[in-house]
């Protein structure tokens, strides 16, 4: 007995489909769920407001009156985003659900917006109204100061700098590299930010003390095992979600109970699958894109620690987990609408990738503004010079592997390394044939002639 429709009677998406997309059957059912709810949405906010104005109690209290003021006209702009935004590239679990986050990210914008035009003491103390437990000055941890890993004072525990270690940022790198590998879909992305954000860490551990770790906490707890553990896993799911071929139906079209349940949990997994090749050094413009989003991710990293010291928010409060979840949720929308728009698959850049820049920018300024004194410690000598051999090594390649506009300067040097081998110059280019693809082009058009030129001639001679 079959438990679900037979595959004939589904829906196959191919004229959307992409190639590197998996194959998904749907048999097209839309039920009281999917369907649209805006009109609904409008009564019952109608009918709370009237309730508040009508029949609730009127409270004299101003503060409490504002809070309550300021969470209204949040939900009330949350209910029209949710029924009246548009989608975005994500279904599952409900297209509602994305457009929910799209509207708290750009409340959460509006809220970093107003911050920026406050100083560091009112701002710190506005975030009170949110939890009274803050707007007090906090120490940082330093994790750097003993680096033995096996200490001979301690005999009865001398992994006691190892253990220490172990506490909840070490499950909180792992999980969130799981997460944000599913977000890439690229190894090689992955690995270069992790990377990159060790080196960040020993740039700036200068100014924010929890910066300050052991270069084996650096490379071999964080980057190697957790981060690269994470990653790991991560690519591993990516590979099984790529393969996979999605069937879906309705939830009364399933006989048993066992494939309704399947049902029911499958609905919070994807409702397709689409492999990410971002192609980097494919031309320049895919050079810049990919490094400009490494810059971005880096940078939204950077802020977590960084707004935690100037705002004097503790790791362990919940706004910072908060953040994270919500930052993780934007970013799998916004790099997918991303990597859409430099696969030309999008026309124009997504909502949540302009509202997440937005966001990771304005962070930014606040630490700028907030954090001056801090910022402006110097720099030890041997971080500029790491820097700046980055800096000069980056753009060095970038010329060296995207000189379309230069062939002579690639001539000389080619020159320069044939005369030390011994070899022979290569021939200087015409001006016609400064590129390769140019001359690639001349040559198929001179033999596209010639056949023109010789069917003519075939054609006359039969005449």
């Amino acid at each position: 007995m079959n438990k679900l429709k037979p595959p004939t009677e589904y829906h196959t998406r191919e004229s959307n489909r992409r190639n590197s997309e998996s194959i998904v059957y749907d048999d097209g059912t839309n039920t009281f769920f999917w369907r649209a709810h805006s009109f609904s949405v409008l009564v019952i906010a109608i009918i709370v407001l009237v309730y508040v104005v009508f029949i609730e109690e009127q409270y004299v209290d101003w503060e409490y009156n504002l809070k309550r003021g300021i969470l209204a006209a949040s939900v009330m702009f949350l209910a029209f985003g949710i029924t009246q935004a548009k989608d975005g590239p994500f279904i599952r679990p409900h297209p509602a659900f994305w457009r929910l986050m799209l509207c708290v990210s750009v409340l959460y914008e509006l809220g970093l917006v107003f911050l920026l035009f406050q100083t560091a003491k009112d701002a710190r103390q506005l975030l009170t109204f949110i939890d009274p437990g803050l707007n007090k000055e906090i120490d940082f941890t330093a994790y750097g100061n003993d680096c033995d890993l096996w200490d001979h004072k301690h005999p009865t525990n001398p992994l006691h700098n190892i253990m220490s270690k172990m506490d909840g940022f070490v499950p909180a790198h792992f999980f969130g590299w799981f997460f944000k590998t599913l977000i890439l879909r690229d190894i090689w992305l992955a690995n270069m930010i992790s990377f990159g954000f060790e080196l960040l860490e020993y740039t700036f551990e200068h100014q924010l003390p929890n910066f300050s770790e052991c270069w084996w906490d650096h490379w071999i707890l964080d980057f190697m095992l957790c981060n690269g553990l994470g990653i790991y896993f991560g690519i591993k799911c990516c590979k099984h979600l790529s393969i996979k071929t999605y069937k879906w139906c309705g939830l009364f079209n399933i006989r048993s109970y066992k494939g309704k349940i399947r049902r029911v949990f499958a609905q919070f997994g994807p409702y397709s699958w689409v492999k990410f090749s971002w192609k980097p050094t494919e031309n320049l413009y895919r050079w810049f894109y990919v490094s400009f989003v490494i810059l971005f991710f880096l940078l939204a990293e950077l802020n977590t620690f960084y707004l935690k010291f100037v705002l004097w928010v503790p790791p362990e409060n919940p706004l910072v987990l908060s953040r994270l979840v919500m930052f993780m949720v934007w970013g799998a929308v916004s790099v997918r609408e991303a990597y859409d728009y430099a696969a030309g698959q999008a026309k124009t850049f997504g909502q949540q990738s302009w509202i997440t820049c937005a966001i990771i920018v304005t962070e930014f300024l606040l630490v700028i503004k907030f954090g001056g004194e801090t910022l402006k410690k110097p720099f030890p000598q041997h971080i500029k010079y790491l820097w700046l051999s980055i800096l000069i090594s980056y753009i060095t390649w970038s010329i060296w592997k995207f000189q379309m506009k230069f062939p002579r300067v690639k001539l000389f040097w080619r020159n320069i390394v044939y005369y030390y081998r011994g070899g022979h110059p290569v021939a200087k280019p015409t001006r016609s044939g400064d590129n390769s693809e140019d001359n690639a082009n001349s040559e198929s058009e001179a033999s596209k002639h010639s056949q023109i030129s010789s069917l003519s001639a075939e054609a006359k001679f039969s005449q």
